[in-house]
């Protein structure tokens, strides 16, 4: 499966009249110049709302009712993305979604099932759903025009930071660092992972997608079990750096994110700059994206 530039860009025209271009803030960690994509500043707070109206808008029958399931970013974006295009959205999250990305979704229109204890239990409730009533399952992560959606944070990455040589992303089911990857294919892109979400390192070393255990604080955004099929395509054909944080430095980063820059993320969004702490950031100049916003938010100490 390949996702060129070309389609990302078409992607940022088609999305560019419904969603939020959100800003990079500029600093330095040490002594070392980093740049926060902010795109937990983006419209539902996560990024997903830009794959899931590419997705849509990019249908042949755009009337046609959407289902899903997600730990609740995605949910939250399709649910946004259906109010904006005026079609019915329903969206079946596993009982341990957190209580803010329900209560989000619900509110932006969508109906919610509550299904079973893990998202591969949400996505098979989703699927037969759609089997059953005709409507539209739209995937998460593994789905070419929601990856080219998502690639659209790497093509402003592009134009707002050139001075940034590496970009490092939160990887869950693929969607986001796959689409980047499109976006920027020259960049050195790093991949990051807890040891309980480890779908990317599970696929590389298996030569294939492959279900992993879930066992983080970061599972409601990076809880795929496996790795989407279409971004380890994209990945296969150009490889990213791979890094690995446990909970415990993402959870330090994210309170180092409020402590030093007043920037409030979900753990999963943290992921990132706890590589960069870690010294996992490759480059003279990394640009580190904050993927979301979206659990309820309290420092550790």
């Amino acid at each position: 499966m390949t996702i060129s530039e070309s389609d990302v860009a078409a992607a940022a025209d088609r999305i560019a009249p419904y969603v939020r271009k959100t800003p990079v803030l500029t600093t330095s960690v040490g002594d070392r110049p980093v740049t926060f994509k902010l795109e937990h500043l983006q419209l539902t707070g996560s990024f997903k709302v830009r794959g899931a109206l590419n997705a849509m808008l990019h249908r042949a029958d755009a009337s046609r009712p959407v289902v899903t399931a997600s730990g609740g970013n995605h949910g939250l974006g399709v649910a946004a993305a259906a109010a904006m295009v005026k079609v019915p959205a329903t969206v079946f999250v596993p009982e341990s979604v957190p209580a803010a990305k329900a209560r989000r979704i619900e509110a932006a229109g969508a109906t919610v099932i509550r299904h079973g204890q893990r998202y591969a239990d949400a996505m098979t409730a989703a699927l037969a759903h759609a089997d059953r009533t005709g409507d539209h399952y739209l995937p998460a992560y593994d789905d070419p025009n929601v990856v080219a959606g998502q690639g659209t944070v790497g093509r402003e990455i592009g134009v707002q930071a050139p001075d940034c040589d590496s970009v490092v992303i939160a990887v869950g089911g693929g969607g986001l660092l796959a689409g980047i990857r499109a976006a920027l294919p020259s960049y050195d892109l790093v991949g990051v992972e807890p040891p309980g979400c480890a779908t990317l390192h599970a696929a590389v070393a298996a030569g294939r997608p492959v279900d992993v255990e879930l066992d983080s604080v970061t599972v409601s955004a990076l809880g795929a079990t496996r790795l989407g099929l279409v971004p380890f395509e994209v990945l296969r054909a150009r490889p990213v750096r791979l890094a690995m944080v446990d909970d415990a430095a993402i959870l330090a980063a994210r309170d180092q994110l409020w402590e030093d820059f007043r920037l409030a993320v979900e753990p999963a969004a943290a992921a990132p700059f706890a590589a960069l702490l870690a010294g996992l950031a490759p480059g003279d100049h990394p640009c580190l994206v904050l993927c979301g916003a979206n659990t309820g938010w309290q420092p550790c100490g």
